[in-house]
């Protein structure tokens, strides 16, 4: 069934377009309001944003919405994705909302959502928020005593500061390390240095001046250039990489070269079976993870779970069987035993604590195996549907058959933009050109023709 308002990760959208319009925003509020309105206590909702401009204005629509279903509010201002997943359990809420576009640029925003438990809200509550959105809520609104409260709560940072710190394992300590952070002027811009400076690591801070429009821009986990300029200006020991709401992270080793979760994913998947903390047996990812993790855990006798893109599928998968390590190849790391999502920073503490109890710098820990070639391209589309054109599904069985015994194929729309993503892997880097080439031409021709 096609979703109009939800895609991978929550609502998503341009700023004052729709779906990102403050209309929509409010009537989200009181959705969302009217389905978490349980029992007879005083039922109260978390909000934290990044700092995107359009924050404010989505903020207080929230607001109107909640307030207008009867929900006391609890504003956090900027802070990380993870730390509104964490107050949401922590405060007792009885749902948690964060205002952020991830990694997308300034102008685009979006609204994800945690229920009580600080895991982001099923398929199924999803649906029932979409048949809730259209409606009239005339008979939903509290009655006039019953309007909910809004307060600032700035001071609850530094209960997720104190949580990421006890993250690191007792014995370890960050002195002697020193630290190119990039905060991709986003939301983790106060929390990072200081928990970082906390834990006894020099940190040079980079990306953390945001204005409302900078945030990802030319910095960032999606853009880690100015970061690996930043590790040979200052001989860093470690570069660590977050996106706009920090629930990704990207490594830049001593020598500037970049580090993705598929590698951080097998650090931490080593480590952890060798103490014996790992669960499941292995790890989980998504179909995009590199066919060389799957090959690394296997020789490791360790297994790999594969899941549809989105960590919010991977948590699922996570939850059901007993795994404790997941995450994706763009840097969403999971881990479980701390949290209920990915959480960047805490996911590079698990690399610096290896780092410091080998004695190892970042290169030697990090590069676990040697990824096989991997190609992705998009293929932009206005609409219809590229993918149920005939020529497009033989092309593609085509090229499953040409690569099954030596590589995967991984074709599948954008759940938050209009694209259709073309990923296919292998030994044989020629072949997997050629492959992705012609699907991307099969592809681009069939939705031109619908057009």
């Amino acid at each position: 069934m096609t979703r109009r308002y939800f895609g991978t990760d929550g609502i998503r959208g341009e700023s004052n377009l729709f779906p990102m319009t403050p209309d929509i925003a409010m009537r989200v509020g009181i959705a969302v309001g009217t389905i978490f309105r349980r029992g007879e206590h005083r039922h109260r909702v978390v909000i934290g944003k990044d700092t995107r401009l359009s924050g404010y204005m989505l903020e207080n629509a929230l607001v109107a919405g909640f307030t207008a279903a009867g929900l006391d509010v609890f504003l956090l201002g900027p802070i990380p994705t993870p730390a509104v997943a964490m107050l949401t359990r922590s405060l007792r809420a009885d749902v948690g909302v964060m205002i952020s576009a991830s990694h997308n640029p300034f102008a685009d925003n979006g609204i994800k959502l945690f229920g009580p438990d600080g895991y982001k809200l099923s398929d199924e509550i999803e649906t029932t928020i979409e048949d809730l959105l259209d409606q009239d809520f005339q008979a939903q609104l509290a009655p006039a005593h019953e309007i909910g409260r809004a307060k600032r709560v700035e001071g609850d940072i530094y209960r997720y500061i104190e949580f990421v710190k006890r993250t690191l394992p007792r014995d370890v300590t960050l002195h002697g390390l020193r630290v190119a952070l990039d905060c991709a002027n986003g939301a983790a811009y106060k929390v990072a240095p200081l928990a970082l400076w906390e834990l006894g690591a020099e940190v040079v801070t980079i990306g953390n001046e945001p204005n409302g429009t900078n945030i990802n821009f030319e910095c960032g986990s999606t853009h880690p250039s100015a970061l690996q300029k930043k590790v040979h200006e200052t001989r860093a020991d470690i570069g660590i990489a977050l996106d706009g709401d920090a629930d990704r992270v990207i490594i830049v080793d001593e020598n500037g070269a970049i580090i993705d979760g598929d590698q951080l994913m097998a650090v931490i998947a080593e480590f952890w079976a060798n103490d014996q903390l790992l669960k499941g047996d292995g790890i989980v990812a998504t179909v995009m993870s590199n066919l060389g993790l799957e090959r690394f855990l296997g020789d490791k006798g360790l297994s790999l779970a594969r899941t549809k893109v989105g960590d919010r599928y991977v948590v699922e998968h996570m939850r059901r069987n007993n795994f404790n390590v997941g995450g994706e190849q763009s840097g969403h790391i999971v881990l479980s035993d701390f949290g209920t999502t990915g959480d960047g920073l805490v996911a590079a503490l698990q690399i610096l604590a290896a780092v410091k109890r080998t004695g190892k710098t970042v290169s030697e820990i990090c590069n676990r195996f040697e990824p096989v070639p991997q190609l992705l391209r998009n293929v932009r589309y206005a609409g219809g549907k590229p993918l149920e054109d005939k020529r497009v599904k033989q092309a593609i069985k085509d090229a499953e058959a040409e690569l099954a015994t030596s590589g995967r194929l991984v074709i599948r729309p954008s759940g938050t933009e209009p694209l259709i993503r073309v990923m296919a892997e292998g030994d044989d880097r020629s072949q997997i050109e050629r492959i992705v080439n012609d699907l991307v031409g099969v592809i681009a021709g069939a939705k031109s023709a619908a057009a």
